[in-house]
């Protein structure tokens, strides 16, 4: 596979084309992506091509043992589904749980992430599960450079890899911890995705199965091959709504981050923003992006989807609501209970015939937070989504993620998505750049941006805002004074900091069939066109 592109942070280029485009987190993913686009697989085979390659080149960000969700539109009918393959709680119950029990067995949930593969590639795809697979199962045996990013995180969980004789083999080849720059080759992924490849759930419902249950019970947890079997994708309608002259679609319930968007959107489409100015210069827009941000953020989550509960949901993303949340408006959040710790990996493709999917999935934690593998994969952390609101045995967990698509008259014109414990705040700001403001997705990505949950030694995860430093030096004076006396925690961070997100965006001239992506600074990412 040709790797010639650096992972690198910092400005990236903008990148454009008429035939398909990618944009994601890792140049090695983008680019096998992009080679399945230029052989005629559509978007879905893309971006699950991209996907199973970030389960070895993004291990800090994700793992089979996690997550998968697609948002996935086809041009030719019109119509989008969308795919929830998101974490569940275990059949046993799991009393008295904390966050101390995300350290160890009980805080691993059941995993989703090759059951929604499966059935995405069988629902929405065209090439077979050998070709998907075939680049992660490449760059696994033949090894990858460790980029500044990835090191980082290997640094500060080293304790974690170094007791485990698997993650040994991969991240303690000479015995020290890998360096930057030194190529690294997970044999046991590699043999793991080829037995995925050639006996799809027998092995995954078999051997894997019962590897992971061993591991989770051997420290302290519940997780049983009855757990396995008892998993079911759920394929889901998506929610939607209007903003100014476009249509909002994204993620529903329990994937709550896309309701949370229109939520958020429907308040501000009752204030004229670009008579405010952008954010990056205009206190008065940025302090009504955060409370319409905290406002939706920290509320409490909307765990179920317009199949359970659509009276409910239809009213909080109704206008009349919105109108009425701008009229309380409160600067403050309200106390929410502990957050997630962020790991998370986003992919937007679209195909050269306008079929599009927007992908998130993770192992749903703070990379290695338990230390458990299996397989040669970690065992996901996510039962930091239960310490939100902690699911009924066997339910799925209610997680914040916002993969979305906005259209004009029927055509799609911005598809998108990011992680990080900042991901609605990152999407909606980028959001509110493209349609309020008029930039380019290169300006967009580029712009200074707030958060979500500022981090302290002494204080921990907070409800509040994190801001980065690149904003106008006045408007950042004038909004931390509001803040204080508001009593809005808030903390001044580096500039394009990798926890306010990182804006996976393509934008699609409808006129001229022209896609543009352009990788977020804050990551290592890259966009290709095909």
């Amino acid at each position: 596979m040709d790797t010639a592109t650096p992972a690198r942070y910092g400005r990236k280029p903008l990148v454009t084309g008429a035939s398909g485009m990618v944009v994601t987190s890792h140049p090695i993913a983008a680019r096998a992506a992009r080679d399945v686009l230029r052989e005629g697989g559509n978007a879905c085979d893309a971006a699950l091509t991209a996907a199973a390659a970030q389960l070895v080149v993004e291990p800090h960000m994700t793992s089979l043992t996690g997550g998968l969700s697609m948002l996935h539109h086809q041009a030719a009918t019109g119509t989008t589904a969308y795919l929830n393959g998101n974490v569940n709680a275990p059949l046993a119950p799991l009393p008295d749980f904390t966050g101390a029990d995300l350290t160890r067995g009980r805080g691993v949930p059941v995993p989703g992430w090759w059951p929604a593969f499966d059935e995405a590639r069988r629902r929405f795809g065209s090439l077979p599960a050998g070709r998907l697979l075939a680049p992660a199962i490449a760059v696994a045996r033949d090894g990858f450079e460790v980029n500044p990013f990835l090191f980082g995180v290997m640094y500060g969980q080293q304790a974690n890899l170094g007791a485990s004789e698997q993650m040994r083999d991969v991240f303690f080849p000479d015995g020290h911890l890998a360096t930057p720059g030194q190529v690294i080759r997970q044999e046991r992924a590699a043999r793991t995705l080829e037995r995925l490849r050639d006996e799809n759930m027998d092995y995954y419902l078999g051997d894997f199965a019962r590897a992971f249950c061993e591991t989770v019970q051997s420290d302290g947890g519940v997780i049983t091959p009855e757990d396995f079997q008892h998993y079911r994708v759920l394929l889901q309608e998506p929610v939607r709504g209007t903003y100014r002259d476009a249509e909002v679609i994204a993620s529903p319930p329990p994937d709550d981050g896309g309701a949370q968007l229109i939520e958020a959107l429907n308040m501000l489409e009752t204030v004229d923003l670009a008579r405010l100015g952008p954010p990056s210069v205009s206190p008065e827009c940025l302090k009504l992006l955060v409370q319409v941000h905290n406002t939706v953020y920290y509320a409490p989550p909307r765990r179920h989807g317009p199949e359970q509960d659509g009276e409910r949901l239809a009213l909080l993303l109704s206008k009349e609501y919105a109108r009425t949340r701008m009229r309380l408006l409160s600067s403050r959040p309200p106390l929410s209970a502990p957050p997630p710790t962020p790991g998370t990996i986003h992919v937007s493709v679209v195909d050269r015939d306008g079929d599009i999917a927007s992908v998130t999935h993770s192992h749903m934690a703070s990379g290695w937070v338990n230390g458990l593998f299996c397989e040669g994969f970690q065992l996901s952390g996510g039962g930091s989504f239960f310490q939100r609101v902690m699911p009924r045995p066997g339910e799925r967990a209610c997680i914040y993620l916002a993969p979305n698509i906005v259209s004009r008259n029927g055509r799609p014109v911005v598809v998108s998505g990011s992680p990080s414990v900042s991901l609605v705040a990152c999407v909606l700001q980028n959001l509110v750049n493209l349609l309020d403001f008029g930039m380019t997705i290169e300006e967009s990505v580029q712009a200074p941006r707030f958060g979500a949950r500022p981090h302290t030694p002494e204080r921990g995860w907070e409800p509040g805002n994190l801001l980065e430093a690149g904003f106008a030096p006045q408007a950042l004076r004038e909004f931390r004074a509001w803040a204080g006396k508001e009593r809005l925690w808030t903390r001044v961070t580096n500039p394009w900091y990798a926890l306010t997100g990182n804006f996976e965006g393509i934008t699609l001239d409808p006129a001229t069939g022209v896609a543009a992506a352009c990788a977020d600074p804050r990551r290592v990412g890259a966009a290709e066109a095909a």
